[in-house]
């Protein structure tokens, strides 16, 4: 059988199994050897990460999270390796990623770390600013090496720096970006995993992720979704029951932006009334007493102001600040109350008189 195609083909072999059989570039043709056939399109969806299984199935919710976080939009200009992932071309010009690849190949990259039995093997690294928190936190969940911010170059060749690693997959946030750890990653056999946008280049790039990695949510929600992957395939969380960690828990955010928030969240906790009582199941505001001095409110007159300078009434049984107090009786209850003065006095260490041994004997 001979097929003048350069796709890849889903075959059948002689013992029932279907496999994929990829022609080399720049082959003239497809060779099959005596006993194969080829499979109708109708099948080409069986070679699948997902496998048709309905468990790993993308859930409605988690295609209503790509869409509001914009990973299906990429860039105005594209790849020619990242076509195969582009669906269409708007009319403004913007490629839609297909997201059934980013969820297959979502679902291909947790398989291959689940594989690895050290979790600390595992880089993940981020040089854009958007990335690092995202970064951060799939390292905390997973239990990978986090590098965030800037790769010091020679930290998976150079061995005699402090930093070196090796580490056995690297996962990159993007690789126009982190070009320099790519490409030291080629020098040692690292295979990487790379979340990719339209435009970018996957030189050296073995798994690609689909997707918008420019924007805040869309890189978040990638990697928030790649580390729940990896969790369920470590059956550590259940597929059955939704994760409890958010994905905004993934998202960058601005230090200033942050600060700014806080700051009005003060300013409405101080402006809110002071003193509240529930009655009948409703808050009903207190109004506190307004300060003297305040608009609207009239300062005290002159008969107020020396009422409220009069002496205060004496409490009974004490005398006005001044005058001598008595002395009160002080005793045990129900006996008659002694004074200080009646007491004998002490007497003195050296008035007692001292005896002798002599004496004593």
């Amino acid at each position: 059988t001979h097929t003048h195609t350069h796709e890849p083909t889903v075959c059948r072999g002689v013992d029932g199994r279907l496999f994929l059989s990829v022609p080399p570039r720049g082959c003239a043709g497809l060779f099959l050897t005596k006993g194969q056939q080829v499979v109708s399109p109708l099948l080409q969806n069986a070679a699948i990460m997902s496998g048709e299984q309905s468990i790993l199935a993308p859930k409605d919710d988690d295609i209503s999270k790509l869409l509001m976080a914009g990973t299906h939009l990429g860039s105005r200009n594209v790849d020619f390796q990242m076509k195969k992932y582009v669906y269409k071309r708007r009319s403004d010009g913007t490629h839609i990623i297909n997201l059934h690849k980013t969820w297959e190949k979502l679902l291909f990259a947790a398989r291959v770390l689940v594989a690895i039995e050290n979790p600390k093997d595992i880089c993940a690294l981020a040089g854009t600013l958007f990335g690092q928190r995202a970064v951060l936190k799939f390292a905390v969940h997973v239990g990978a090496t986090p590098i965030a911010g800037r790769f010091t170059p020679g930290t998976f060749t150079n061995q005699i720096q402090r930093a070196f690693q090796e580490p056995r997959i690297l996962i990159v946030n993007d690789p126009r970006v982190d070009h320099q750890p790519i490409a030291e990653a080629s020098y040692v056999n690292l295979p990487v995993i790379a979340l990719a946008d339209t435009d970018s280049p996957l030189r050296h790039v073995d798994i690609v992720i689909p997707g918008n990695n420019k924007s805040i949510h869309s890189i978040g929600l990638l990697w928030w979704m790649l580390a729940r992957e990896v969790l369920r395939m470590r059956t550590t969380i259940l597929r059955t029951t939704p994760w409890e960690i958010m994905p905004d828990l993934y998202f960058y955010r601005d230090l200033e932006e942050a600060a700014a928030q806080e700051e009005e969240a003060a300013k409405e906790y101080e402006a809110a009334p002071a003193y509240q009582h529930w009655e009948h199941g409703e808050a009903t505001v207190v109004p506190t007493a307004p300060a003297a001095g305040a608009p609207g409110v009239a300062a005290p007159t002159a008969e107020e102001w020396s009422a409220s300078s009069a002496p205060p009434t004496a409490i009974p049984g004490t005398a006005p600040s001044g005058m001598p107090v008595a002395a009160q009786p002080i005793g045990q209850f129900g006996g008659p109350a002694q004074e200080w003065s009646a007491t004998p006095p002490a007497q003195e260490w050296g008035a007692t008189p001292a005896g002798s041994w002599d004496a004593a004997q």
